[in-house]
């Protein structure tokens, strides 16, 4: 047995819900672009869960069933007070509030198909009110209630900003959370089918996974973009910072992908929002910035943006403050990790991978007034 570091190159598990061929992101076989351009974000989910696009009647159910679940019981909103709101990291927050909403679920484990059904529909709605509340609680603000009757997207935007979005910011938003929903065996998706292959619960899976997110490495690169950008401020620095940057090896967060050699496909339709959003709110300089930026790593270094290179100065236009950036990944997110969850179940196997074991052999124990 030899390791491979990383498992990089390993295909760890046949799976039908997304996939990466040719540098071509799929969900259930449609392109990320035809979903970007044309689906909501509800029927990206119906897809995920059930490997094919909503009927009306099956899209206005799920709508209803969202809506239906997305308030929080009060004892999950009095445990997000008790936080030390001031210093707590949001996704450390996020991942506390998930596992206790498994708490105040009855059938938290209850493993039937049907259970497991119900209450991925709670996860997924919840998880924007955590956020949201979250968010808002920080500052003072008491948590908005969801509206029934506007999109996910929407509403989650009312309930972070207490108003609803304009129609662009609606759009921008919705299509934002499309493009994160799954990415094939990515490190949170494994993370969840890892965990929930020993046939722990729904709740222990997501929980997990946002674990897994937290890192640097994974989930938290458009706050590093939007920071980078704040310290250029101006236009004319962007440059000049740059290769500064490069000279002293440090890494441009938001550039190139793993998986992918020509490029992140998902980075085009948040480069258009960037720029209407950036426009919108009369601060065209991060979206110029963002450009200049990106020409240059492409010349000099080959590398083409991924999908969190612009969505931070989405995010950043639609008033979200910049360390809510992943926990929002997360709320998109957890549309693939419990697609992937709910197939592990369907074909389970406990995931026990072996090591390649590089240590010390045929030691024999010496008595301790004999070691040293």
């Amino acid at each position: 047995m030899t390791a491979t570091k990383g498992l990089e190159g390993v295909v760890a598990a046949q799976s039908s819900i997304s996939s990466i061929i040719d540098d071509q992101l799929t969900y259930v076989g449609y392109t990320i672009d035809d979903l970007a351009e044309n689906a909501s974000f509800e029927e990206v989910i119906y897809l995920l869960w059930n490997k094919q696009l909503p009927t009306q009647s099956q899209l206005d159910a799920l709508k209803k069933e969202l809506d239906e679940n997305m308030a929080l019981p009060e004892g999950v909103i009095e445990h997000l007070r008790s936080y030390d709101l001031s210093s707590v990291h949001p996704m450390s927050a996020l991942r506390s509030a998930v596992s206790v909403l498994g708490l105040y679920d009855r059938e938290a484990d209850v493993m039937d198909n049907e259970a497991n059904k119900r209450k991925a529909i709670r996860i997924q709605a919840r998880i924007a009110s955590v956020v949201a509340a979250f968010s808002r609680l920080r500052k003072g603000q008491d948590p908005v209630q969801p509206k029934k009757g506007l999109s996910f997207a929407a509403n989650f935007l009312y309930m972070l900003n207490g108003k609803e979005p304009e129609p662009i910011e609606e759009e921008a938003f919705n299509k934002a959370l499309v493009l994160h929903a799954d990415h094939e065996l990515n490190a949170s998706t494994f993370t969840a089918r890892v965990c929930v292959a020993t046939l722990s619960d729904i709740y222990s899976g997501i929980t997990a996974a946002i674990s897994a997110l937290k890192g640097p490495l994974h989930g938290g690169a458009n706050e590093q973009v939007m920071k980078m950008l704040t310290e250029i401020g101006e236009e004319e620095n962007a440059i000049p910072y740059v290769k500064k940057a490069l000279d002293n090896k440090e890494k441009i967060m938001g550039m190139g992908h793993r998986v992918y050699k020509t490029g992140d496909p998902r980075a085009k339709h948040l480069k258009q929002m960037s720029k209407q959003l950036t426009e919108l709110i009369g601060e065209p300089k991060w979206y110029n910035m963002s450009v200049k930026i990106e020409e240059y790593i492409k010349k000099e270094k080959g590398l083409p943006a991924n999908v969190d290179f612009y969505s931070a100065s989405v995010y950043h236009s639609l008033g979200i403050d910049h360390d809510i950036f992943t926990p929002i990944f997360a709320v998109s997110r957890v549309s693939g990790w419990i697609a992937h969850i709910l197939e592990q179940y369907e074909n389970n196997r406990l995931i026990r991978p072996r090591a390649e074991y590089v240590g010390p052999q045929k030691q024999a124990y010496v008595p301790i007034e004999k070691r040293g």
